[in-house]
């Protein structure tokens, strides 16, 4: 779904400016000492959101867990405006933006630097030729990977079904613990921080698919040898790709 143009979106992101991250790659290896001075006191840990969107999850999240230093990154100024809107209006400290992509993530962050990623909803790029863009796409894990320490933690949630199918594949060949799995978050009870689309999901009666990925010992990072290019990776068969490695393994 393309996002509308917001009015008057300049004035608007110039009144939100102090929540802008504008240089993060000079921030590089030091995230957690920026948010113990804007906290005023330490920071243990930091999480980050790929693809805040309008950030209702965003902003729930980052006040459930003052204690966290919260770093949300959207490529999309139109919906990011409204995400930091609504973080101004709650007089969060801990919470900071960057108006960037997930492709750039190492260049911003250093090795182990952050403790969690979240994943909410992203574009499932179904055809074949595009799957390299999925943010659960072994290009994009082996990012997470370099930049998450031993136990560190994916937290994954999204509607589309095939595209979390796909997901389990990669992240399992990629060497990530899988737990929490779930094709019916809502079902499970108990408190759930959404976000505007998967409440807009929830009340349409759509299921929720959710997974935490643990790295491991056994979890490829950057370092890796280079990824072969995916064939067989179109939404349509999940399972395609899979399927393709494991007969060429069977065959060596």
């Amino acid at each position: 779904m393309r996002m509308r143009k917001r009015p008057n979106l300049e004035p608007r992101m110039e009144k939100c400016a102090e929540l802008m991250i504008h240089r993060p790659e000079e921030l590089r290896g030091r995230w957690k000492a920026a948010g113990s001075e804007l906290l005023g006191r330490e920071v243990e840990k930091l999480y980050l959101e790929l693809g805040c969107g309008k950030g209702r999850f965003t902003v729930d999240t980052a006040e459930r867990l003052p204690d966290v230093f919260y770093v949300a990154l959207e490529k999309v100024p139109d919906a990011m405006i409204i995400a930091m809107e609504r973080c101004g209006r709650r007089g969060l400290n801990n919470l900071r933006f960057i108006d960037g992509d997930a492709a750039g993530l190492c260049l911003m962050f250093a090795p182990e630097e952050a403790d969690r990623i979240y994943i909410n909803f992203c574009d499932p790029w179904p055809k074949s030729r595009d799957a390299k863009f999925r943010l659960t796409s072994p290009g994009f894990l082996r990012r997470y990977a370099s930049v998450l320490p031993l136990g560190g933690q994916i937290h994954f949630k999204t509607d589309n079904l095939p595209l979390f199918n796909w997901s389990i594949q990669q992240m399992e060949r990629e060497g990530w613990e899988l737990s929490e799995l779930t094709n019916d978050l809502h079902s499970q009870g108990g408190e759930l921080i959404m976000t505007d689309y998967e409440a807009k999901f929830s009340a349409e009666g759509i299921k929720i698919n959710r997974l935490v990925a643990s790295k491991t010992e056994k979890t490829l990072d950057l370092s890796a040898p280079p990824l072969e290019r995916m064939r067989f990776a179109a939404l349509r068969d999940a399972r395609g790709y899979l399927e393709s490695m494991r007969d060429k393994e069977s065959a060596q």
